[in-house]
């Protein structure tokens, strides 16, 4: 009767942030900031936005436009339903290269600064089709390497923790760990199958192309310019994500958490499991 050795325990180390992780997180910042300012120029074109299927000029749920008060000085106006705001200088009115004009969003937000619709089509589109194709590559390499399941989906203990996240959060209590908490996950999981989803589709309802090939696509979101209004919506949403994204990474340690996403970073695994000789046979 013989035995073998029991195996030495070794600790296995992997990729904190795997290499299709950080490259798809550094396109798709760039893609988002070009497809973002190249929006607003598109934007400015008609800076109002309306729900249905045609502009009805009456009842816009948002518009941004200038007036003439009654000492004579032009002031940006910001139309939110029965509300209106004064935003002269940001929106409505504001300042482009040496001179003042009645725009949406000021010329440091737009691509080009000046207004170009065209230009600002062709940037918008050409970034959207890369941005799409990156995504959905993405998507399918979330689901076949089980990076979905193993390191975004929620386990049930996950979700029952999230109140207790939350509060965290909002206590600027960061806990130091190698994966994402529940919160995280969540956030993420409502970017990566909800919001980014939701911008291409509505994208696709305002191409004259696609509506001809497709024309259930905007009845399905209630008409053209609801559809606009969602992506309008939705990207508002992804530059308030960005924000918070920045803040927690300021506030959780930026060196270290820009370096993994650079680097990839390193975690430790579980050790594989060590034989007993009481386990071993003749």
């Amino acid at each position: 009767m013989s035995s073998s050795p029991p195996v030495a325990q070794r600790h296995r180390t992997r990729r904190r942030h795997p290499g299709p992780v950080r490259l798809w997180h550094w396109l798709n910042l760039w893609f988002l900031v070009v497809m973002l300012m190249s929006g607003l120029q598109i934007f400015n074109a008609h800076p109002a936005l309306y729900w249905g299927s045609a502009s009805n000029f009456d009842a816009p749920w948002l518009e941004m436009y200038a007036i003439r008060d009654s000492e004579g000085d032009i002031r940006g106006q910001t139309a939110l339903g029965p509300w209106t705001f004064d935003t002269t200088g940001v929106l409505g009115y504001s300042t482009a290269g040496e001179r003042e004009t009645v725009r949406g969003f000021p010329d440091w937000s737009t691509l080009p600064s000046y207004q170009f619709l065209t230009m600002g089509r062709l940037w918008h589109f050409f970034f959207a089709w890369l941005f799409a194709g990156a995504g959905a590559l993405f998507v399918l390499y979330a689901l076949f390497s089980g990076h979905l399941k193993r390191d975004l989906w929620l386990s049930g203990r996950e979700w029952r923790g999230l109140g207790r996240d939350l509060r965290d959060h909002l206590r600027f209590r960061f806990h130091a760990r190698s994966g994402y908490n529940g919160l995280q996950k969540l956030s993420y999981l409502g970017v990566l199958l909800v919001a980014l989803p939701l911008m291409v589709v509505t994208g696709l309802c305002m191409s004259p192309t696609f509506n001809a090939a497709a024309p259930w696509l905007l009845d399905l979101f209630g008409g053209r310019q609801s559809a606009r209004s969602i992506h309008f919506l939705v990207a508002t949403a992804l530059v308030l994500f960005f924000v918070v994204h920045i803040a927690m990474v300021l506030l959780s340690g930026p060196w270290r958490q820009v370096r993994d996403m650079i680097t990839g970073g390193r975690r430790e695994t579980s050790a594989p499991a060590q034989r007993r000789p009481d386990d071993e046979r003749a």
